[in-house]
């Protein structure tokens, strides 16, 4: 019965490559004949050989872990293509498993039909294994497949979340209008035993996952990537005449994905070779199969140059990458070839008249050094003396993957999963890394920081509350850095172990139900002031009655009912009496006839004129409140024309004091700049001054920035409206006669309408100056934190002093921090930056929300604007005109624009055919005819060609 087994094996290996073999293995073998005829009985046992070397290759490859995310099924299963083992999630903590919808299941891969979605919580993690120090391949697909039935994919909303590799920014993964499968790769160092791959909520859509898997590199892979450098896969092609749309495992043995070159036809030409294509002696950094390089691409001989195009699609903003390009040649040719090419990034030159070695493998990249290269685009052009043109046979390219996040010191790491296991805590945040990053630190813990170059560790730990059962966890008392540990209010049973305290300076067991001795060691630093010992309330204190014991707190409690309770009835009767005479007046108010102070003389302006009849009609008796501040109260309302308006009312004492509010209509109703905001109308009354603008729904920008509505903006979005502000301003300084100092520029100030266009308002406490002035001497003026220091020294108001508020707002715009800061010292933010910047980079002061998502060289242009318009002197910052035209030039260029290569862009490849399109991918088969996509959908790779005849 072997016998008829093996036959049956023997005649169903097909080769699929020169590497290995995939085995088909139905359920029937075991009913097929059971003879086999001698003369193949030596096929037969070679074959069954193949098989076995690449069953044990297989099933045998040390170190792949490979995680179907939201499989039910406890048991593990073998990729029916590949052959590797897929192992389910079903014991992961937290999320739902889901199905993809019915109509995707037909055309999915097994390990795509079903995934993990976290409706809850910001951040959750997988835990991988891995040794300390080891470079590993970590790679997440996500198929939404509608699984939810919401179509949220299509539906045109906001669908985004983030990965994170360790406590680190790795990418984003955008499903907005993009319903195909995503792929995200970084090649990275594990810091510890573990590598974690964490889902990032950023309130744009549920994050989800369904596969993860983890592929060991050897030590002397991709050289570059180190603990502070991972990278992010971008694009991985090989060339020539391939069949596969993805060559993987077994053919590459690290399994990472190769994707095949599309172009097959005239101009391009295939090259291969049956000849060995070797690597010289320890030639080990990228191990490009031997298969990959047996095969080329190059162009006919009356063309000169190719371009390597790598498009940015919709989950990408090109003009924040930083690229590191890898070209891996070989001289294929069987004749005695002449071909030397340069290879550009962009306009820089890389490499030099450059000639591939016959047959030896030539991988071309600068020292693992990033390009800043907004087109992802690269050049090969062939030499004057060369005969032929340019050949390629493989390509990768990476983006940059900073880990500048330090990890929790190990130990309190291993001591805080002790106490969740020895607890069974089910926190919902308790995932990923305690401490790092800060915004997900585990909920009830205290991390120091302040060593910046260090690991953070733990100093608090507060658990009060918890639904804490059983024995006091040692695994607290060994924490060398917690100084606090508060375990009242639960129900920890036994007594408190004898053990030697490391730091601990406040241990709070009150109201739990210990008993027994408390240990001398302990006793010992409480009666020498060295730890605050609280176990009140525990049975262990009916014996004893020692401070520690005694009810400090109830003392306490009746001294302040006693003192207090007199004082809040006679403030309790004071406010009901003032409550008692606002009613009163309000209502006298209602009563009162406003009409009778309508002022008689109107102003001779071309803008409309309200009463305050009408103020009370279009804003509903004053019932929205949109804004407050320093003048007055900012309504909501709503003309008769349906038009939506802001109205502005001056408070009483503003009226009182506000001589200068009729100039100050006059002025603004001849301002007109698409940047500032438009003033509808006034209301003249000697009860009641108003102003009545354009309404913008957006809000103001200090909302956004501070996250108010939980929308993010990018660094696009950002200098756009840093562009709008700065012409508003420089309208009120340059083209207004005369001109007009805003005097309280911030952020609060700087509205959005609909489109996000930036609009300045509130000229509350703008003046009009004449061009003879140079400065105007006046009452002080502006916000704490934006205000001009020369301004305190001389009390002379310039437009400079505009021009100094605005650099607080762009770096408010970078940051998102206040003008003022608490950190833990009250600090002024220019300030704050600087100091940031000289500790570290400029990266460090960057709002974290942008998640790396920006160009460097606009950062830092921007950055030395800013800290150029806060420079204390007037004389040395820049005019507004002069910002704006230096924003202009740091301003990304518009999606829309076309490349300016002149390369022309194809469409995607995608069809109706795109689930069947992923499988493929992932299991490598070829389907001639059907298109395809990468599978990082975030990039479209292309090859462009000119012709140089």
């Amino acid at each position: 019965m072997v016998v008829v087994f093996l036959c049956y094996i023997a005649s169903q290996v097909i080769c699929t490559s020169q590497i290995g073999c995939s085995v088909l293995l139905p359920k029937s073998a075991m009913a097929k004949s059971s003879t086999c005829s001698s003369s193949a009985k030596l096929k037969w046992t070679m074959a069954l050989l193949v098989v076995l070397v690449s069953m044990i290759r297989v099933h045998g490859q040390p170190g792949f872990v490979s995680i179907d995310c939201g499989f039910a099924n406890s048991n593990a299963y073998n990729d029916s293509s590949t052959g590797i083992q897929f192992d389910p999630d079903a014991g992961f903590e937290g999320g739902l498993s889901h199905k993809i919808s019915a109509e995707f299941m037909a055309d999915s891969d097994e390990h795509q039909k079903t995934l993990r979605s976290f409706p809850d919580g910001s951040r959750n993690c997988y835990t991988l294994p891995s040794t300390t120090g080891k470079k590993y391949l970590v790679r997440a697909t996500f198929t939404y497949g509608n699984y939810d039935g919401l179509n949220k994919s299509q539906d045109g909303s906001l669908f985004l979340f983030g990965l994170h590799i360790g406590v680190n920014f790795w990418d984003a993964v955008n499903f907005t209008n993009w319903g195909v499968p995503i792929w995200k790769e970084v090649l990275t160092v594990a810091p510890s035993n573990n590598i974690s791959v964490c889902l990032i909520n950023f309130g744009s859509g549920t994050p989800f996952i369904s596969t993860l898997e983890l592929r060991p590199l050897q030590d002397m892979m991709y050289p570059f990537v180190n603990t502070s450098v991972s990278i992010s896969y971008f694009s991985r092609k090989r060339f020539g005449n391939v069949t596969g749309f993805i060559t993987r495992y077994p053919s590459d043995p690290y399994d990472r994905f190769w994707e095949r070159f599309l172009y097959q036809d005239p101009p391009w030409i295939s090259l291969d070779t049956s000849n060995t294509v070797r690597r010289l002696p320890g030639d080990n950094a990228f191990q490009v199969p031997e298969d990959i390089m047996r095969k080329a691409s190059t162009l006919e001989a009356n063309y000169s140059f190719m371009y390597v195009n790598v498009g940015v699609g919709p989950n990408l903003d090109a003009k924040n990458l930083q690229l590191l390009p890898i070209f891996h040649f070989a001289e294929i040719n069987n004749s005695n070839p002449n071909r030397r090419f340069d290879i550009y990034s962009t306009n820089e030159l890389l490499f030099d008249d450059f000639s591939p070695a016959r047959f030896q493998v030539d991988s071309m990249q600068e020292n693992g050094r990033f390009l800043h290269n907004p087109e992802a685009s690269f050049l090969l052009n062939k030499t004057r003396r060369s005969r032929l043109p340019p050949l390629i046979n493989a390509f990768e390219l990476y983006s940059l993957v900073r880990m500048d996040n330090f990890t929790t010191d190990s130990d309190d790491v291993n001591y805080m999963k002790e106490v969740k296991k020895h607890y069974n805590l089910a926190r919902i945040n308790w995932n990923g890394d305690p401490c790092s990053p800060r915004e997900y630190s585990w909920e009830g813990l205290t991390c120091d920081y302040s060593k910046s170059n260090q690991n953070p560790t733990i100093v608090r730990v507060d658990l009060s509350k918890s639904g804490l059962q059983g024995a006091l966890a040692i695994s607290f008392l060994n924490m060398v850095s917690l100084e606090n540990l508060d375990l009242s209010h639960n129900n920890l049973t036994g007594t408190i172990p004898d053990y030697p305290l490391k730091s601990l300076k406040v241990l709070d067991l009150s109201n739990n139900q210990l008993d027994g001795p408390i240990p001398n060691s302990i006793l010992q630093r409480s009666q020498a002031g060295l730890l605050d010992l609280r176990l009140q309330g525990n049975p262990v204190c009916s014996k004893v009655k020692d401070t520690y014991c005694s009810n400090k707190k109830n003392t306490t409690q009746t001294l302040l009912i006693a003192v207090i309770v007199p004082v809040v009835l006679v403030s309790f009767l004071v406010v009901m009496f003032i409550l008692w005479k606002l009613c009163w007046k309000g209502k006298s108010g209602d009563r009162e006839d406003y009409a009778m102070y309508e002022e008689e003389t109107p102003l001779h302006i071309d803008i409309r004129r309200f009463t305050y009849a009408e103020l009370k009609l279009i804003t509903n008796d004053f019932q929205t409140i949109v804004g407050k501040g320093g003048f007055g109260t900012v309504y909501h309302g709503i003309l008769e024309t349906g038009d939506e308006v802001a109205v502005k009312v001056l408070m009483e004492t503003s009226i009182a004091e506000s001589t200068d509010f009729l100039p100050e209509v006059q002025t603004l109703s001849k301002v007109h700049h698409k940047n500032l905001v438009t003033l509808v109308g006034y209301c003249q009354n000697k009860k009641c001054l108003a102003l009545v603008y354009d309404f913008m729904p957006r809000g103001n920008l200090q909302q956004l920035l501070k996250g108010g509505d939980d929308y993010s903006l990018n660094w696009e979005q950002r200098l756009h409206i840093a562009l709008d502000s700065a012409q508003g301003l420089e309208y009120l300084h340059e083209s207004c006669t005369p001109s007009i100092v805003h005097r309280d520029v911030k952020t609060a100030n700087i509205l959005l309408d609909k489109n996000l266009v930036g609009i300045i308002s509130d000229f509350g406490l703008s003046r009009a100056f004449n061009d003879a002035h140079t400065h105007i001497s006046t009452v002080a003026a502006g916000t704490l934190g934006y205000l001009d220091p020369e301004y305190h020294a001389t009390f002379q108001l310039t437009v400079k002093t505009d021009v100094y508020s605005f650099g607080i707002v762009l770096l408010e715009i970078i940051t998102a921090q206040s003008p003022v800061l608490m950190d833990p010292q009250t600090i002024h933010l220019p300030n704050w930056v600087r100091q940031k910047i000289a500790k570290g980079s400029v990266r460090d002061v960057v709002d974290k929300r942008l998640m790396d998502q920006y160009d460097v060289s606009s950062l830092e242009s921007v950055v030395d604007l800013a800290l150029n318009c806060v420079e204390n002197a007037a004389i040395d910052r820049p005019t507004m005109t002069e910002v704006v035209s230096r924003l202009k030039v740091w301003l990304p260029v518009s999606s829309e624009k076309q490349s300016i290569s002149g390369t022309p862009h194809r469409k995607n490849y995608m069809d109706i055919d795109i689930p069947r399109q992923f499988q493929l991918m992932l299991s490598g088969e070829s389907h001639e005819g059907s298109s395809f996509q990468s599978g990082n959908t975030s990039r479209m790779s292309e090859m462009s060609l000119f012709s140089g005849r």
